[in-house]
C-alpha cells in the first residue's frame, strides 16, 4: 500500500531553520505530485507548497521566499525547507501524494522563544 512517513519537525526559535523529509512507497513517485501542507490548532487545514512531477513549484503567499519544495526522486523523497520560521508558522505539517489521494501521519514544528 502507499505510504508516506515524514521527519524533521521540532521545536526552533524565531528566525530559525528546519527540514522536512516525506518519504513515500507504494506508488511510482516520479509520476506524481506532491505537497505539504499544514494544520494550526483550531484552524482549517492549508496548502503550503506544491511540486509537480515536473518539478513545478507553487507556494502560499505567507511562506514564498522563506520556504523551498524539493523532490529526490532516486530517493522518492519530497523535502520542505523552511527558513526565517515564524511564531504563526507553528503547525502539524502533512506531506501530499497524488494532489490528496494520499497522505502522511504529519509532523509537529513549533516556532516559539
Amino acid at each position: 500500500q502507499v505510504q508516506l512517513v515524514e521527519s524533521g519537525g521540532g521545536l526552533v526559535q524565531p528566525g530559525g531553520s528546519l527540514r522536512l523529509s516525506c518519504a513515500v512507497s507504494g506508488i511510482t513517485f516520479n509520476l506524481i505530485n506532491m505537497g505539504w501542507y499544514r494544520q494550526a490548532p483550531g484552524k482549517q487545514r492549508e496548502l503550503v507548497a506544491q511540486i509537480t512531477r515536473v518539478f513545478t513549484t507553487n507556494y502560499a503567499d505567507s511562506v514564498k521566499g522563506r520556504f523551498t519544495i524539493s523532490r529526490d526522486n532516486a530517493k522518492n523523497t519530497v523535502y520542505l525547507q523552511m527558513n526565517s520560521l515564524k511564531p504563526e508558522d507553528t503547525a502539524v505539517y502533512f506531506c501530499s501524494a497524488n494532489s490528496g489521494a494520499y497522505w502522511g501521519q504529519g509532523t509537529q514544528v513549533t516556532v516559539s522563544s
